[in-house]
């Protein structure tokens, strides 16, 4: 019988696709590369997903992130991620969390909650490095995206350990911080493009390389559960 994941069953066996089929994989942060990141996941056939992210769909967001339109404008991100997933996947398991990721409310995911994989795609840096503290004690696989704004060139993109990465002001900071609390490895997707400058203080965006990003962090969970 035809399913949604027939076609992944026919290049991964059934074996592998009912290992994604019973995996849990967290992603925090639902935007522009997180976004992504989902859509891939669910569309592979995870069977079992946390989202988490406190914020709501803005005009500025449709530019780059799957679940902006102007018809979801104004709504909560995670619901509208969470009911794209379902249409995808009726049989998904998918759990929302419309809150901010933070030293408060830490405990809602890393007390008893058991997940194979976490994908950081964190704006936050305070966020981003409590997270990756918190994955790398509890021994969960963890890959962290540096910063994908004021980016033009997709073919930049690497996966790299932290220790390894370059030209990203974010992952500077990242690697520094994992080097003063002795996290040894973190799996990384970066870009070694230069910022553009632009002048205004934001952050500048476009559709083709934080979707690119997301991709490849989804990419690299799936081959990392299937091993």
């Amino acid at each position: 019988m035809n399913t949604f994941t027939s076609r992944t069953k026919l290049l991964l066996g059934s074996y592998k696709t009912t290992k994604l089929e019973k995996s849990h994989v967290a992603i925090f942060g639902i935007g522009g590369v997180g976004s992504f990141v989902v859509e891939a996941l669910v569309r592979a056939g995870v069977g079992n997903i946390t989202i988490v992210d406190k914020d709501v769909v803005d005009i500025t967001n449709i530019n780059r992130q799957i679940i902006a339109t102007h018809s979801t404008i104004g709504k909560v991100k995670v619901d509208i991620m969470r009911e794209r997933a379902i249409d995808i996947n009726p049989n998904i398991n998918i759990f929302s969390h419309n809150i901010f990721f933070n030293e408060n409310t830490k405990h809602l995911f890393f007390n008893d909650k058991k997940y194979d994989y976490i994908v950081d795609a964190i704006d936050s840096v305070k966020s981003k490095l409590l997270l990756i503290e918190l994955s790398y004690e509890n021994h969960i696989p963890i890959i962290s995206s540096m910063g994908m704004g004021n980016k033009i060139d997709p073919n930049k993109i690497e996966v790299s350990d932290i220790s390894k990465t370059s030209v990203c002001p974010l992952a500077r900071v990242v690697r520094k911080y994992c080097k003063d609390n002795r996290i040894y490895k973190l799996k990384t997707v970066y870009s070694k493009e230069e910022s553009i400058k632009n002048e205004s203080n934001l952050i500048g965006s476009i559709s083709f390389v934080p979707s690119v990003a997301g991709l490849i962090i989804a990419s690299e969970v799936v081959k990392d559960i299937i091993k």
